[in-house]
């Protein structure tokens, strides 16, 4: 996606990151979900003038990895290269995610770069060769404390997440001295009370930093699907904190200081809640091992529920995001997930309430209003908008709500990524239009064709078209396709320039659409639902 000409060349980029996911399968709605959200928080960055830098990517090492090969009877490295090309990176272009980068962990670019930084901090004395046996959880590929388990009905100790028996094992590890980082983590989080969000994700984080860290195994020497120790290749470095790396080795960490030091450290790590723990506790303590900046913030969001089980492949309630968009189109699933639920909380999809959402508030709500409004200036002014000479009170009160939408959804969105608080902040912008061509009824001014009753048409209808304008920026992050179909109806492509060029804080600066645009009425933005498909 180009960047706009206002960007501020020198300042870091403001850089965000969505977890790097796993490929023993195809990605589901909860990977989209993150992002998705990163996607429309970087799109609305770039909307300010900023410098963006917006990495996604795949891990694609570790134990699940390989025995998901083997039971597809492939090599790893095969089974990662057909997911990456076939579905996940197809996946993120049909979603329409402007990615700066997306790296894969058995990239050269990755695994050189991860070795160093191990090999550092075992010159260090960061690093010791010790031996562990307890409780693995392959899916997560975690060790798990007791106290973390639940019990099967037979007593069979299991997995939270995934409800499956975790593996006990034993073998040589090494291990990194995350104990010691303990208090200065808990200083950390106590300077900078906002690096973990949402506030439940910092409490459970403290609470578990308070009860004292255990060192953490560095290394698997049961299984070779990794990055080889350096110093010691009959191990492979745990897949996680080979993972962790993606974020320092993806923006020149080891190989082009220029680029990392314009860029890192992240301004936000988009996560789910279940990595928590990885994020906040074992990655800050390796910056810190390494005398590296920390992030800005970590970001939880919570999970997408499907009959109150977690939306997952292992759970067997894993829906392909294509099963929505082939209903609802691209725009409406971008907009529907983070309008529908707070960005940090648990959220329940059903498609009844995307279906009654789509109908009330895109279709009904904004789409009509687009259509309304091209259509009245057609049939009353012959296409050019016209002047306004005549406005008055309601016309002030409709500038200042954009004035209004623009200054929540800019707080909401790009500082607090409350989406949601975002998002219906326009529309109810929306809302406040329809209502306000309702109470005009620029139907029945029209039948005045006294030069002041052209007058007081005139007025309606720009006031309405130059809020659409203003809508049409505000919603760009969120549905790019429409708010471009939007634009170029409003005559605004040719009276103003690239939509992307706009500055969303610049939204609310009333008068922008100018006298004499050509508006049009396109096809229907939100066309009417068919049935559900079986």
């Amino acid at each position: 996606m180009a960047a706009t000409g206002s960007e501020k060349q020198g300042a870091k980029a403001y850089y965000v990151s969505t977890p790097i996911y796993y490929v023993n399968d195809a990605p589901h709605l909860g990977h989209a979900y993150t992002t998705v959200a990163g996607d429309v928080l970087t799109r609305w960055h770039r909307q300010r003038g900023e410098k963006v830098w917006y990495l996604t990517g795949t891990d694609e090492h570790g134990q699940k990895i390989m025995r998901t090969a083997e039971a597809n009877d492939v090599s790893p490295q095969a089974w990662c290269d057909k997911l990456v090309e076939e579905a996940w990176k197809p996946l993120w272009e049909h979603l329409d995610i402007a990615n700066d980068d997306f790296i894969r962990t058995t990239e050269k670019r990755h695994t050189d770069r991860v070795q160093e930084f191990v090999q550092d901090l075992y010159d260090k004395d960061q690093i010791y060769k010790g031996g562990y046996e307890g409780p693995y959880c392959v899916g997560c590929e975690e060790y798990k404390l007791p106290g973390d388990l639940i019990e099967a009905e037979d007593g069979t100790p299991l997995c939270p997440i995934h409800k499956k028996p975790v593996e006990i094992l034993k073998e040589e590890n090494y291990f990194f001295k995350l104990s010691e980082y303990g208090p200065k983590l808990l200083e950390f989080y106590a300077a900078n009370p906002g690096f973990i969000q949402p506030e439940s994700a910092r409490n459970e984080v403290v609470n578990f930093v308070e009860q004292g860290l255990q060192d953490l195994s560095i290394s698997r020497s049961t299984f070779d699907w990794g990055v080889p120790v350096p110093w010691d290749t009959k191990h492979v470095i745990y897949v996680w904190v080979d993972a962790l790396l993606n974020y320092a080795t993806a923006v020149g960490y080891g190989a082009n200081q220029e680029k990392f030091d314009a860029t890192f450290p992240a301004d936000v790590h988009l996560i789910g809640k279940d990595i928590l723990r990885f994020h906040s506790v074992i990655w800050p303590a390796m910056l810190m091992a390494q005398g590296l900046p920390l992030p800005g913030k970590v970001v939880a969001n919570g999970w997408l529920m499907v009959g109150g089980e977690k939306m997952s492949k292992s759970n067997l309630t894993g829906i392909k995001p294509q099963d929505l968009t082939s209903h609802f189109g691209v725009d409406a699933y971008r907009w529907y997930f983070l309008r529908a639920i707070a960005y940090g909380s648990d959220g329940s999809f059903s498609w009844e309430d995307f279906a009654a959402r789509y109908t009330s508030e895109l279709a009904n709500d904004y789409g009509n209003l687009a259509s309304r409004v091209a259509a009245m200036v057609g049939k009353y002014f012959g296409g050019a908008l016209p002047e306004a000479t005549a406005a008055g009170d309601a016309e002030q009160a409709v500038q200042d709500g954009l004035a209004r939408a623009v200054a929540t959804a800019d707080e909401k969105i790009g500082e607090e990524l409350d989406f949601q608080g975002g998002i219906l902040a326009v529309f109810d912008f929306v809302k406040q239009v329809n209502g306000y061509i309702t109470e005009q009824e620029p139907w029945k001014v029209a039948k005045d064709d006294s030069p002041e009753g052209k007058a007081r048409l005139a007025a309606i209808l720009y006031t309405a078209a130059e809020s659409l304008r203003g809508v049409a920026v505000l919603l760009n992050a969120v549905m790019p396709e429409t708010s471009q179909k939007l634009w170029e109806s409003l005559g605004a492509e040719a009276s103003l320039g690239a939509l992307r060029d706009q500055p969303v804080q610049d939204a609310g600066r009333w008068g922008q659409l100018p006298a004499g645009a050509t508006v049009t009425k396109g096809a229907v933005l939100f066309p009417r639902l068919e049935e559900k498909p079986a």
